[in-house]
């Protein structure tokens, strides 16, 4: 799944007042986090991660996130990043 332009700057207008859902922490990205990730994209649609530990490697983590959960990746910012999958059984979508 390829969003535009147009598509990828409402997300990132929508995501911006999103608290994060997820975390990443000590343990790294872990079966569980990404079950979590998994049905979190699927209730949401669009969703922040936060990244507590593991911030150098958090690119190649959001790689692995992306990879695992069929997400796309709207933007990272800062410690943070905003993934977005959208869920065909949904009657109302995110954009």
């Amino acid at each position: 799944m390829q969003l535009s332009y147009s598509k990828r700057k409402k997300l990132k207008a929508i995501a911006h007042s999103l608290r994060p859902i997820v975390q990443i922490g000590k343990k790294g990205l872990t079966e569980e986090v990404v079950n979590v990730l998994d049905i979190a994209l699927t209730d949401h649609e669009l969703i922040k991660v936060q990244f507590v530990d593991f911030k150098v490697e958090k690119k190649a983590i959001v790689g692995e996130i992306i990879e695992q959960t069929g997400a796309e990746l709207i933007e990272i910012i800062g410690h943070r990043a905003i993934f977005y999958r959208e869920n065909p059984e949904k009657d109302e979508h995110v954009i």
